[in-house]
């Protein structure tokens, strides 16, 4: 098979493949056991920056489970690393950045470091590792959003509601797009860089767009994400969480080929809203990983009936896999699909 027949990418130019594509956000990570035992010594921006680490484990799950399309292990923050800005992982935690962007002279100094500027070497080196392995298995590549990557920085680490990064929107609308237009470039750069190497597909995540009224999203955030993935060549999808409200806005005016959605909205009612030219991607309930297989594949046919309603369905989970999941279910989760779907 040529890797234009694999079903994920015949799926996102809304093509049903005889079977449906399904892989999982957050498959390379601390669900396996394989990848536990790999990372012991090794902090996590080091081991997405190191190309033979990070090239492995993007590879693991897919050896293990099958699935239809691997997923660049790194993290939405790598690329403000390699722009020189200090930022660390903390256990249990998630990123923290020891100087918060809040002010316009924040704004200014880290607006002053050129996107162009950043050293992909470690990227590029990861994903040409991983597709000379994966053949006709496309390779996803991945950035955080803009407005994710603001809510980071502004608050210096995560946060509930991003009061501080949705107060600038409003309090300093002039500083907040020229945050947010300087991480769209960033992001953007990060994605060209996976795509040059041999990614076939990117997506965009906005883990935290669900903390926005439409209203801002229309107004602070959708111009900033759509010059992340304007005309980047590959077909790409567009994933958010608590994005319902809005979620035909997640489709950029065209530019997403596929519009991922979280487990709370039925994927019959979303493909409605979001119209016959846009592929579905999603939305088993991460919360029944942890349930018995009979409840589990009740559930994933469900997906799977109500996921017919779209031009073209993608499987996947409604946000990332849970680190305590045990790996057998998403491997029969996979067989499922390619059996029923």
């Amino acid at each position: 098979m040529a890797l234009s027949d694999a079903p994920l990418l015949r799926a996102l130019t809304g093509d049903r493949p005889d079977q449906t594509p399904v892989w999982f956000m957050r498959q390379a990570g601390r669900s396996l056991p394989e990848y536990r035992e790999l990372r012991v010594g090794t902090r996590m921006l080091d081991a997405c920056l190191t190309p033979e680490l990070a090239a492995e484990i993007t590879l693991q799950p897919v050896r293990r489970h099958g699935v239809d399309a691997a997923v660049f292990f790194s993290d939405i923050v790598i690329p403000l690393r390699l722009a020189g800005v200090e930022v660390e992982i903390e256990p249990g935690r998630g990123p923290v950045f020891a100087n918060p962007v809040r002010t316009a002279s924040d704004v200014d100094r880290i607006t002053a470091i050129d996107p162009d500027s950043l050293d992909s070497t470690a990227i590029t080196e990861a994903v040409r590792l991983v597709t000379a392995e994966l053949g006709d298995t496309p390779l996803i590549g991945f950035a955080g959003a803009p407005f994710t990557l603001a809510a980071y920085l502004v608050e210096g680490g995560p946060s509930k509601e991003h009061m501080r990064a949705r107060g600038m929107m409003h309090a300093d609308p002039d500083s907040w797009n020229r945050l947010a237009g300087w991480l769209a470039q960033i992001s953007r750069r990060f994605l060209i860089a996976q795509r040059d190497a041999g990614a076939s597909v990117v997506q965009l995540f906005d883990s935290w767009a669900g903390s926005l009224s439409t209203a801002d999203f229309r107004e602070f955030v959708a111009p900033h994400s759509t010059t992340a993935l304007e005309g980047i060549g590959i077909p790409s999808i567009h994933f958010g969480v608590g994005t319902g409200p809005f979620l035909d806005d997640m489709r950029l005016g065209g530019v997403a080929d596929g519009v991922g959605v979280d487990w709370r909205m039925p994927l019959d009612e979303a493909a409605a809203i979001l119209g016959p030219d846009v592929t579905v991607q999603g939305n088993i309930d991460p919360a029944f990983l942890s349930a018995p297989w009979p409840v589990l594949e009740a559930h994933v046919l469900d997906v799977l009936a109500r996921g017919r309603a779209a031009r073209a369905h993608i499987v996947n989970l409604g946000h990332g896999v849970p680190p305590e999941t045990d790996p057998d279910q998403l491997t029969r989760i996979v067989e499922l699909v390619h059996e029923r779907g």
